[in-house]
Parts: structure tokens; sequence; C-alpha cells
């Protein structure tokens, strides 16, 4: 069910091009957002403790963040369909995440939550030290990591580390990550990112990379069992394409590839699941709640990878079934590109 593919390959030839910096606009305060109900957007305090914790009704990012607007009515780019057709119009989509174990470890990108009196530990960057934000991290020593087989034997993979600090609003993403014997870390790179503030990544400098290789922060475009079965995820999710353009729309940060044709998808570009879609009424709840998100906030290009894998936690409550079967129905033919105001490229 997902790609062990790391992307940090790609990224030691890609890195270090001149982009732009990775935070975004100015102070917007957190708060409830429009939608009521115990959602709160920016402020993570309630949240639970733990790996794969719920977050009780919070959001990363104040309302009008890029990953939490509503573009149900946005533009249409007019190079869609060729894009589109470069990445499949007739593959299904289908979770890089679910329930139980593949290939013997959790299926998805995990992450913990903790409290603010975590304590923090050094983290040692060793390929990208001049592209991270300098620790130290409150990384816990058992943090989950992805890929990790239940049985604790050795693996490779993207070994992605996020940590949420509830109490300071911050979230801490490293990638290719391995704990120390004496409770430290070392990490190919790392980021803190800002999760009360649409100045995301205030740490950044031009040309920066993360943990992820569009310069993006995963968590907050994962799917979670949390909000899918409460029939409503209020983001835009994350997703992989297995070929990109060398060039990126905002809100990513850096491209990984070395491509430069206009059909090919640049990272950071947004799909969007067409309005003439209809979302069968019999699919599961957390299924619905997914193509929901995917008409009104969209998935964005995050790394490279297997073509229309939706990125999501592991969760024992998910139907790796009806997961597979029932979005593997939705094509590539049922989305449509959004316009790319802010392109950047060589």
């Amino acid at each position: 069910m997902r790609d062990r593919r790391p992307f940090f390959g790609s990224l030691l030839v890609f890195a270090s091009l001149g982009l732009l910096h990775c935070g975004g606009g100015g102070g917007v305060s957190a708060g409830p957002g429009p939608d009521g109900g115990g959602i709160t957007y920016g402020n993570l305090s309630g949240a639970a403790l733990g790996a794969g914790a719920d977050l009780n009704g919070a959001i990363p990012f104040p309302a009008d963040n890029a990953w939490n607007t509503d573009i149900s009515s946005a533009s249409v780019d007019p190079n869609s369909d060729a894009i589109l057709a470069n990445i499949g119009l007739g593959t299904g989509l289908h979770p890089d995440f679910g329930a139980g174990l593949y290939n013997g470890a959790p299926i998805g990108i995990p992450y913990v939550v903790v409290a603010g009196t975590q304590p923090k530990v050094a983290v040692t960057f060793l390929d990208y030290p001049d592209e991270s934000d300098p620790g130290p991290y409150p990384v816990p020593a058992d943090a989950p990591i992805e890929g990790k087989p239940a049985d604790g034997s050795a693996f490779t993979g993207d070994r992605h580390v996020l940590v949420i600090d509830r109490g300071a609003n911050r979230l801490y993403e490293l990638g290719n990550a391995y704990p120390q014997g004496d409770g430290t870390w070392n990490a190919a790179c790392g980021a803190l990112f800002h999760l009360d503030s649409n100045t995301v990544r205030p740490g950044g400098q031009p040309g920066w990379t993360s943990a992820d290789a569009a310069g993006l922060p995963l968590f907050p475009g994962l799917a979670r069992y949390e909000e899918a079965t409460s029939g409503v995820i209020r983001h835009a999710l994350r997703f992989t394409v297995s070929t990109t353009r060398r060039a990126y729309v905002p809100p990513a940060t850096h491209w990984a590839s070395s491509n430069t044709s206009v059909d090919r998808p640049p990272m950071g570009m947004r799909v969007r699941l067409k309005a003439s879609y209809a979302i069968p009424s019999n699919f599961s709840t957390e299924s619905r709640a997914i193509l929901q998100a995917l008409k009104t906030y969209g998935m964005l290009v995050a790394d490279n990878g297997s073509n229309w894998f939706i990125s999501g936690a592991p969760d024992d409550r998910w139907n790796n079934e009806k997961l597979v079967s029932e979005l593997g129905s939705v094509k590539g033919s049922d989305f449509e590109v959004l316009r790319m105001d802010g392109l950047v490229t060589p």
C-alpha cells in the first residue's frame, strides 16, 4: 500500500537552488474558525498526548492559511488537461495509509504530540545542516519513525519523525531520522513550523528544503482517522506523483527534479476533485470525508513517489479494504489542476 522510495536521493542533486523563503504572510491571530463546533485553528493546546493522538478539533495554522482555504471556486489552470494526462487519467487514488502492518510496519506517516515540558535534545543534521532549523528539538527517545517495523528490525526509507509541541504550537519534522543511544538524534534535515501563524517557517532561508521534497510541512496534509470518521476534513491533503517539474508554486518552496516540461506537475501544485463528481452515498464515512475535502480544499503535490498516492497517518481503525476500493474508484480524470499563481521556475 505504500511507496518506500526515499526522496533524499533526488534532493541530494537538486537542493540549494536559491528558492524563496519558506514562511508565509504575517501574524494572523489563532482561534476558533468559521466552522464553530469546537473547531480551533492555530491552537493545539487541547490536543491529547502521545503517538497518533487526537487533536480534539484543533487544525494547524490560521483559518486563512493556504492549507485551510476553500478553493472550490478557484480558477482552473489552462494546462490542466496535459498535466493530468501525465500523472494518469485512468489511474485511481491510493491511500498511502491504513490499519495494521505492511512489510512489517504501520501504514502511513506517524506523529507524536508532546507537552511543553518535553525535554529538548540535540539533533545532528548530516546532509543539510545549513538548511535545517537548529535544535534542540523536543523529540522523545521512542518517537515513532515512519517505516519502523513492529519487530524492531533494521529498515530504510524516508524515516520521517513528526513531533507536535502542543504547549508552544510548534511542529518539528525530521527526515531520515535515527535515534542515538544517548537520547539525541541524527537526521538528514529538520524543520520547525509555527502552527499558530501564517509565517509558517520564520527560521527558514531562501533555498532551504524541509523534511519534505516540496519544502512543505508534512503533518498538515495528512489524512487522520479522527477527522475522517467525524465526516469532515477541513484542510488540504498531501499526495505524490512519479515525475515532477523543476518548479514550484506556493505554498511549496522547493523543487526536486531536473524535468522542465510544462506538462509535468510542479511541487505545490494543487488539484481539486471536480464539482461534477458525485461522491457515492454508499461509501464509508471516512472515504466520503476525504473526497469532500478534495472538493473543498484540494490536495498538493509534496514529493516524488507513486502517482495519486494520498498521505495519511496510521491508525488501526481505518478500514483498508474500503479505503483501497472506494478511493481507487476515483480516477485522475475526475480532477482538475488549479491555476498556478506565483509559479517559480529556474
